[in-house]
């Protein structure tokens, strides 16, 4: 195909010149080649961000063979562990997967940030701990993403754990309403992820009971560090008297900040210990991850463009493409 380029305009006639069409210049190369010359540190930020949008808008997120099931939980707070709840789910979301949310915090933060009400008195997972309603009962869909559905939690939620502390069966209320909610529902969900409140309690036992995976966030900090190893050895005593198929699966590091040493060195020292687990993909601090859900919005509907929301989808994309394996490793434990 040929084309014509305009090159100048003498005397009120157009001169043009003929030659072969020439590739259209990229967001990112045309970034680049803008505040390169000028050596611009944020100019090459710009340039790399627009290119990982790009390449992320074109990947296809492959679909796990069967359900995933994960809790995120760290009972250190602050961590991003709702922020990475929200956004991973909306990214896999929005790249097609059918996903299930359910807010296990009576803050109701992922419920806020996946713009779903839940006010006191409104049904929500509490109905559901308590056995007066069904899961499906009180699922609402996420405004922003169709295939994104959404168990909402209320401030109701923080006296489930006393209620229900005589109930026999009280470590596996929510396993046996998603066991049953699963086997009946016409949809099926590629993933479905618990956000757990800050502690260690009996929500996070729940939460730790009904899944197959943990993923944990890990903020790049040392005093993340201190925390982790209880963490860990809760979640082997649930492996050991609950649930046995237990899996961490997934470590994410957030609010790094490249341009320190600490950032680098927690990562590192996390990396060591957990090679096969942590995700190479890093969170890192962000304006707009802190301001989406101000707006009723995760990071990922709010600044989709953002090193926040592309952080996210690569982190997104990782664990999609690893779920044969973790899959795999899932079914090995259960046939021991």
């Amino acid at each position: 195909m040929r084309t014509l380029e305009l090159t100048s305009v003498q005397g009120g006639a157009m001169a043009t010149k003929d030659h072969q069409s020439e590739p259209i210049e990229s967001a990112s190369e045309t970034l680049q080649r803008i505040f390169d010359g000028h050596g611009s540190v944020l100019g090459s930020q710009m340039a790399d961000e627009s290119s990982r949008y790009d390449v992320l808008k074109k990947t296809d997120f492959p679909k796990p063979q069967r359900t995933r099931r994960i809790a995120v939980a760290n009972q250190k707070g602050g961590v991003g562990k709702t922020t990475s709840t929200v956004n991973t789910a909306a990214a896999l979301a929005n790249k097609g997967a059918q996903v299930l949310v359910i807010d296990m915090d009576p803050q109701g933060n992922a419920s806020t940030a996946l713009g779903v009400s839940h006010a006191s008195g409104e049904p929500s997972v509490y109905d559901v701990i308590e056995g007066r309603s069904d899961l499906g009962d009180v699922i609402t869909v996420c405004p922003d993403f169709p295939t994104l559905d959404v168990v909402p939690a209320s401030i109701d939620l923080s006296g489930a754990e006393l209620e229900v502390a005589d109930l026999p069966n009280r470590n596996t209320l929510l396993k046996e309403a998603l066991d049953l909610y699963l086997r009946q529902s016409d949809k099926h969900y590629d993933y479905v992820f618990i956000d757990c409140p800050p502690s260690l309690g009996l929500l996070v036992i729940n939460a730790m009971c009904a899944v197959t995976e943990m993923l944990i966030p890990i903020q790049a900090e040392y005093y993340a560090l201190e925390g982790l190893g209880q963490l860990i050895n809760t979640i082997g005593l649930v492996q050991e008297h609950f649930n046995p198929v237990l899996l961490v699966s997934t470590m994410l590091v957030t609010m790094f900040d490249r341009r320190t040493l600490l950032s680098r060195e927690v990562y590192n020292e996390v990396k060591g210990h957990y090679p096969s687990i942590v995700l190479n993909t890093t969170i890192p601090r962000s304006v707009k991850i802190s301001e989406a859900p101000s707006f009723s919005q995760s990071a990922i509907a709010y600044d989709p463009r953002g090193i926040g929301a592309i952080s996210y989808g690569e982190a997104a994309l990782e664990i999609a493409q690893r779920s044969q394996q973790v899959l795999d490793t899932i079914d090995a434990r259960r046939n021991k």
